[in-house]
């Protein structure tokens, strides 16, 4: 027999969950607007950062947002069609300036996969200097 009490942490209920998603996007909102409009700032991109911090700092847990995030995760390619029909109606500049473009968008990706490959590797090297001599004290 398994002394081991088994805990399985309950889903928030639906319209609860949509609540805490309702206000995170309505105080980032309202955060968004006090920046300067010659750096603006998009909700979303705040709302991600508040319930990060939220769910970092354990004031929400992952069950009480679970399924409706699952949800949004779901229909993320559907949330993308505004994009593409604006792309859409941008084909003149596409047209013109395509290939400039596409040019672009490959030396974009590859400095940004560069950069995440090199910031990466120097945060395991300082990780390994700093951790690496905690444990060679422990060995004295």
């Amino acid at each position: 027999m398994n002394n081991k009490k088994e805990t399985t942490k309950e889903a928030a209920p639906l319209l609860t969950q949509l609540g805490i998603f309702g206000v995170i996007l309505f105080v980032s909102s309202l955060i968004s607007a006090l920046f300067p409009a010659n750096f603006p700032v998009p909700t979303p991109v705040i709302g991600l950062v508040i319930l990060y911090l939220l769910l970092t700092f354990k004031i929400i847990k992952p069950e009480q947002v679970e399924k409706v995030g699952s949800f949004f995760i779901g229909i993320l390619g559907f949330l993308f069609v505004p994009s593409g029909i604006q792309l859409a109606a941008s084909l003149d500049i596409m047209k013109h300036s395509g290939v400039k473009l596409v040019i672009m968008i490959i030396i974009s990706t590859v400095v940004m996969l560069v950069s995440v490959a090199l910031v990466a590797t120097f945060l395991i090297w300082a990780r390994n200097k700093i951790f690496g001599k905690k444990e060679d004290l422990d060995k004295e």
